[in-house]
């Protein structure tokens, strides 16, 4: 008369939330130990050289660093944490399971970005939910540097005719799921070419990520890795160079040779997120933190803060790259608004403002579409 009997419905959610805390667990586990690992080996090393340098970062050692300026102008206004949120299509550039993570079947975002030194970053993404299938996504991330710029030399300081440009590209296709209805996991796989003037190099890589919205309401837990492929390499045609192999016996000095340059990995990056939300009536509040560990720079924490009044404003500030060592990022404003069109048709307007130090600061705005 004491037990209890449990229905069939009952017994498969017991089995669920088993799985997805061992999910978890599992996850967990594995920050902890990409955090820990490095250091412990480094600290088992006994033979150093002579000139054994410590606490050296790879900053500035990977190609398409493009890849990390971020986009999203309410991730940007909230410090870049963007793993744990779901909010426009957008947000998969920061975790690839946001695309099934967010309530609206169909989603279209343009970010534009006036980035350092005159170069614009544009970007612009799309997701279709699917029922029972899963989301689909494409994204484009354009980053122009420099445009139709005059060729110059030393002996032709005014120009030669010639004209010149510098971008980078990515092209990126995102599958996402609900493999509970708690749990999100998606994939993005990706083309990255960066172009100077005759010369390009190209790369793949994968994004993989996933989202566990807690029993607790309104507490997400997320982690992504980002940029995870191929090394890049610049060829083309200007690295032809003529080429004298028996100068001494002038044997023969127009012989074609190719320049063989290095080959750079691209920015490998593991996130790990966490937001909490609380909404009454008509007032939300967002809290949402970063933790991040780079290839090519040193661990840093992102944070940022969201008040949104009847779900129509939105007021955000944050802080980037908090405890990177030789910070240059420091605090990021900006405001959303949401106006509903034709009953089921949103516009959403994001603006963010970031400050960068010496190098002044960044303006984004996002306008995004969707359709529940």
């Amino acid at each position: 008369m004491f037990g209890r009997r449990f229905g069939s419905g009952e017994v498969k959610d017991v089995g669920r939330n088993r799985y997805v805390a061992q999910l978890t667990v599992i996850l967990l586990c594995s920050l902890i130990a990409g955090l820990w690992l490095p250091y412990r080996v480094a600290g088992q090393e006994e033979d150093r050289p002579v000139n054994f340098v410590e606490d050296v970062t790879n900053a500035g050692t990977s190609a398409a660093a493009f890849l990390e300026i971020g986009v999203g102008g309410r991730a940007q206004a909230m410090g870049n944490a963007g793993v744990a949120l779901a909010y426009d299509a957008s947000s998969m550039f920061w975790n690839p399971a946001a695309a099934s993570a967010m309530e609206e079947k169909v989603l279209v975002s343009f970010d534009h970005t006036a980035w350092f030194a005159n170069t614009q970053l544009e970007y612009v993404a799309a997701v279709l939910d699917l029922p029972r299938i899963g989301a689909f996504g494409l994204s484009v991330l354009n980053f122009q540097i420099v445009d139709q710029a005059p060729v110059r030399t030393i002996l032709q300081p005014e120009g030669t005719g010639e004209f010149y440009s510098a971008s980078d590209l990515a092209l990126s296709l995102t599958y996402a799921a609900r493999l509970t209805p708690r749990f999100m996991a998606g994939l993005s796989g990706k083309i990255i070419q960066e172009t100077l003037w005759n010369e390009q190099a190209r790369a793949f890589a994968f994004d993989l990520g996933m989202i566990y919205r807690t029993n607790l309401p309104g507490l997400s837990l997320a982690a992504g890795l980002a940029n995870f492929g191929t090394g890049m390499r610049i060829e083309g045609r200007d690295l032809r160079r003529a080429f004298d192999d028996d100068p001494r016996n002038f044997s023969n000095d127009k012989l074609n040779v190719n320049l063989q340059t290095d080959t750079f990995s691209l920015p490998l990056l593991f996130r790990f997120g966490i937001a909490y939300q609380r909404q009454a009536s008509m007032h939300r509040m967002t809290l949402a933190a970063d933790v991040l560990h780079p290839s090519d720079n040193s661990e840093s924490v992102n944070a940022g803060l969201e008040y949104t009044f009847m779900d129509a404003v939105s007021f955000r500030a944050g802080v980037a790259s908090y405890f990177e060592r030789d910070r240059t990022g420091g605090y990021t404003l900006g405001m959303g608004l949401y106006h509903e069109l034709l009953g089921q048709l949103g516009i959403t307007v994001d603006y963010a403002y970031a400050t960068w130090g010496v190098l002044n600061a960044t303006h984004r705005f996002t306008v995004t579409l969707a359709r529940r």
